[in-house]
């Protein structure tokens, strides 16, 4: 299956493999990035991690004619206490496959290390108010998460644009079977987070999810209810959001 479909308000858009998946939303992001720098001279773009996010922003930073030099960027989420050298910190991937292939503007990092998390939140949401996001890059977990909202901690009201959270058993598993931890006691027990009300809040809001393994979360947030047991299940209600998936995350589509 590949092409368009609709679920409520939320569009899907469906590549016949991951690599046709990520040059569509690389070209969707580019188109976004390049409309917001025309219009004001500046984009505010935020990224995801993750490596079902590899694909997309190999992608993403071969588009030809993007002035990244007016690119403000911002990541989602970090693990608290874990520094910016540890091969599993969000900030480092980052910097690796985002920041030192670009001229950025600037890229905005959470630092998980910092020494008050709460503070080092509050002055993170300060930023993103400051800097409204034309553009939210995400991606879903495989327990419907967006960001590290997982289902025990996320809020479609949430008053807070970033904050503390205790991490699901789930969430730290996937990531020791990402192979970024050698077991889940390594796994940090709480991350920094921005929430879910600041990433749909973007103007653009591209959500990439391929591999088999969202296929399942795919499929909850699509024909389930729309509840915090599957944060991803609030997309549904986002006109100004597109969900871009492969023959392998769309393969329980009823459709």
């Amino acid at each position: 299956m590949s092409g368009e479909l609709r679920f409520d308000a939320l569009n899907v858009h469906v590549g016949r493999d991951v690599e046709q998946m990520a040059r569509d939303a690389a070209a969707e992001a580019a188109s976004v990035i390049r409309a917001a720098t025309s219009a004001r001279g500046e984009a505010n773009v935020m990224l995801a991690t993750g490596n079902s996010q590899l694909a997309f922003l190999a992608a993403l930073v071969e588009v030809p004619d993007i002035a990244w030099e007016s690119v403000r960027a911002f990541h989602m989420d970090e693990y608290v206490g874990l520094p910016p050298s540890h091969r599993a910190s969000f900030q480092r991937y980052m910097r690796e496959r985002v920041a030192a292939r670009l001229s950025v503007k600037e890229f905005n990092y959470l630092s998980g290390d910092a020494s008050d998390p709460e503070h080092e939140a509050a002055r993170y949401a300060a930023l993103l108010r400051a800097h409204p996001l034309d553009l939210c890059c995400a991606g879903i977990g495989e327990n419907g998460h967006l960001a590290f909202n997982d289902p025990p901690v996320a809020d479609f009201d949430d008053p807070r644009d970033v904050k503390i959270v205790a991490l699901e058993p789930a969430s730290r598993r996937q990531q020791v079977a990402e192979g970024h931890f050698a077991a889940i006691g390594d796994v940090p027990t709480h991350a920094i987070t921005v929430t879910i009300p600041a990433l749909l809040r973007a103007g653009r809001v591209l959500v990439i999810a391929p591999e088999a393994r969202k296929a399942k979360p795919v499929h909850e947030a699509l024909y389930g209810p729309v509840t915090t047991a599957c944060p991803a299940s609030i997309l549904r209600r986002q006109p100004n959001a597109t969900l871009y998936l492969d023959a392998e995350s769309s393969a329980l589509l009823e459709t």
